[in-house]
């Protein structure tokens, strides 16, 4: 399992999940590369726009403008306007998002740096993101729109999907759902409204957070009617240590009443 992580690829603005994050999904994982040479091109020239002057000063001509093409060709790629533009610029960006996290929880090794790793990825690259820095300053009615309702829980639900595969070497799919979904929270909450007393860009900021509150909190996931505890290492790992292959593994053990520490993941 170690470094093995999700692979993605945006087709036609779509996030797509190959094999080793859904291994149960039974959409094809090579699909015909039907992306216009000019998307991305386009994609980038509107962020770059929002970026100066928010999306609703942002137009089909400027965005034609910065990027070298006609304005006949911007309707030829997206046939619905500005609308549809822009919301393929929110899904590759998106899918950029993702592409970052997997690169880098997919080679942590402990539960703790999988959190860590994946909070202090995103936080710094949702707030040092400059098209997403303007709205959130000058238009934030736009962004606030897409983290309420129902719009909200279809984020929250995108990203515990994706989140989740990184987390289930420790954990059963149910609890790393629900961990992924808590994580996002964090994450938004923090870019959404940031404190200098808790710079999550920052690892060792992360690593407070993750120890004090995050894997405790792992630990009141337990059911109460659940007698035995749940052994949160790798399934790899303890097969290993059976087998004297690895000389000490660290459990983060979970009890419906303890608050027993990993030594290497709580201090």
């Amino acid at each position: 399992m170690a470094g093995q992580g999700a692979r993605l690829r945006v087709v036609q603005g779509d996030l797509r999940l190959g094999a080793a994050m859904a291994p149960n999904a039974s959409a094809p994982t090579d699909v015909p590369d039907r992306v216009s040479p000019h998307r991305i091109r386009l994609v980038d020239a509107a962020l770059d726009c929002i970026a100066r002057q928010g999306t609703a000063k942002t137009t089909v001509d400027d965005v034609a403008h910065g990027a070298g093409v006609s304005r006949a060709t911007v309707y030829r790629v997206f046939p619905g306007g500005k609308d549809e533009l822009l919301g393929a610029v929110a899904e590759t960006e998106m899918a950029r998002l993702f592409s970052a996290l997997g690169a880098r929880m997919g080679a942590a090794e402990e539960l703790s740096d999988v959190l860590v790793i994946g909070i202090v990825e995103a936080v710094t690259r949702i707030t040092r993101h400059p098209a997403l820095t303007y709205m959130i300053a000058h238009e934030p009615d736009v962004v606030l729109g897409r983290l309420a309702f129902d719009e909200s829980n279809r984020l929250l639900a995108t990203a515990s999907r994706f989140i989740s595969p990184f987390l289930i070497r420790w954990m059963d799919p149910e609890e790393a759902a629900r961990v992924a979904e808590w994580a996002t929270r964090i994450v938004l909450s923090y870019c959404i409204a940031p404190t200098s007393e808790m710079d999550l860009t920052d690892p060792a900021r992360a690593r407070h957070l993750v120890g004090t509150f995050v894997l405790p909190g792992i630990r009141a996931l337990r059911a109460p009617d659940r007698s035995q505890p749940v052994d949160l290492v790798p399934i790899a790992a303890d097969r290993a240590k059976h087998a004297g292959r690895v000389h000490q593994v660290d459990y983060l053990q979970t009890y419906p009443t303890t608050t027993t520490h990993s030594e290497g993941d709580v201090q």
